[in-house]
């Protein structure tokens, strides 16, 4: 484990920003960690709105599968509490966050099961392009000093195990409940759908 420890370590003070690191640099990556996770949402209600029940099943089962990873790390950081690197005071730190536990990083995890849903749901554009997003955003998050490079590899395997454990899950209920959930749509937007402003 100290092995471990020490990698995670010298890893990360190679991947983190310094008082000497670009000013843009540092602003870009500021903006990367804390804002491309906003792609998720508009990308799933851009699908969703694309119309057609098998993008709407791939939006709802992509929403399920990043919340039940979202829950495992929860379920992590109960059981095992990891500090980041401002509160062992360890690196620079170019972000505010709050000191709670850092693995798995969530904004990395999200990301990843959302484009390994989209990859095996035959979506490999849009899953690559989430990918570029969260390749991009574990650097960003390791480089302003808000989590470890190994936070990151621990959301790919959560992510992944989500993905693994949601599917029988899926198969039971995923139908049923996206065709709720379409027929609550077309229900409580009727009038913009009956308009055209919104596809049915």
């Amino acid at each position: 484990m100290e092995a471990f420890e020490a990698l995670n370590q010298a890893i990360f003070l190679i991947l983190n920003a310094t008082s000497a690191t670009p000013h843009w640099l540092i602003v870009a990556g500021v903006l990367i960690a804390d804002y491309a996770i906003w792609i998720v949402p508009v990308m799933l209600v851009s699908l969703w709105l694309a119309g057609g029940d098998e993008r709407r099943e791939i939006a709802v089962r992509a929403c399920f599968v990043g919340l039940l990873a979202l829950g495992i790390n929860q379920a992590i950081g109960i059981v095992w509490y990891h500090p980041r690197p401002f509160a062992m005071g360890i690196g620079h730190t170019f972000l505010a966050h709050a000191p709670d536990s850092s693995f798995p990083s969530d904004h990395a995890t999200l990301l990843s099961a959302i484009s390994f849903t989209l990859l095996c749901a035959g979506k490999r554009r849009l899953g690559l392009f989430v990918l570029l997003v969260d390749v991009a955003v574990a650097w960003a998050r390791v480089f302003v000093g808000a989590h470890w490079p190994f936070d990151m590899i621990g959301a790919v395997i959560v992510a992944g195990a989500a993905c693994i454990l949601g599917s029988p899950l899926w198969r039971v209920g995923g139908i049923v409940v996206t065709t709720k959930m379409i027929a609550l749509y077309r229900k409580v937007l009727a009038l913009p759908i009956g308009q055209g402003w919104l596809r049915p």
